[in-house]
């Protein structure tokens, strides 16, 4: 008699806070007999770390090591690598909780297995909070309302890209700011908009910093982000 295969689930664990950890998302990672998780070739995994408090010592581990480089790499190599062997663990029956940093399918790495097993494992995703929605709450104030149009904007393109994203925009948020922070900074003080924003970084965990974007350093991790209004919305402007 053949063994019905195991369910792959795409866990969003959050941006950095443990407690931000949906009850769903908690019930499948601590019940689930695999766990996989993107690692970067030096250092740890952030995904594991985020719930390492949760995991069982009976529980196997899936590192999918993905190098952290400017230069390209054979990504592709990479998720075929981990993809067949989370699918080795499918078909022997056993559920495989696949942990994504915030959400998975907003930005995430896990859309490249999700595309390699979801038509051949049934498969499941439960939503986590996103960095934006987490810098939102860090900020205190409302990232958009009524009609207003909200724009997530990747600070790698151009200047002249993200310019014309804001100005398109009522609220928007640039992320993936990085080495590309005084790039951004200094566009968005040609579009007058420096008053208008709050810098986010690391936010949910306990080195967060959140303050005017004027008031920011001219360096700041991967994990930061900028959010910006433009609208009308007196509720947000004055705060």
């Amino acid at each position: 008699m053949s063994v019905p295969p195991g369910t792959l689930y795409g866990l969003g664990v959050g941006p950095g806070d443990p407690e931000l950890l949906t009850l769903k998302a908690h019930r499948i990672l601590t019940g689930a007999p695999v766990v996989a998780y993107p690692k970067p070739d030096t250092g740890e995994s952030f995904a594991r770390s985020i719930v390492s408090g949760y995991l069982r010592k009976e529980q196997e581990e899936i590192a999918i090591e993905v190098p952290m480089r400017v230069e390209r790499f054979p990504a592709a190599e990479v998720y075929e690598a981990a993809a067949r062997r989370i699918a080795a663990e499918l078909k022997a029956g056993r559920d495989v909780a696949v942990l994504c940093e915030g959400d998975p399918f907003f930005y995430g790495s896990f859309m490249y297995l999700f595309e390699r097993l979801a038509s051949k494992f049934p498969t499941e995703i439960v939503p986590g909070v996103s960095s934006v929605m987490a810098a939102g709450a860090a900020s205190a104030r409302p990232i958009a309302a009524r009609n207003d149009v909200f724009t997530v904007i990747p600070a790698p393109l151009e200047d002249r890209e993200i310019a014309t994203r804001i100005a398109l925009s009522e609220a928007f948020a640039i992320i993936k700011l990085g080495r590309h922070f005084m790039r951004v900074k200094t566009l968005i003080e040609t579009l007058r908009l420096t008053g208008s924003c709050r810098y986010c970084e690391r936010v949910s965990l306990a080195e967060e910093r959140v303050m005017p974007l004027a008031e920011a350093s001219d360096t700041a991790p991967y994990f930061s982000m900028i959010l910006g209004y433009r609208g009308a919305e007196k509720a947000i402007r004055g705060r």
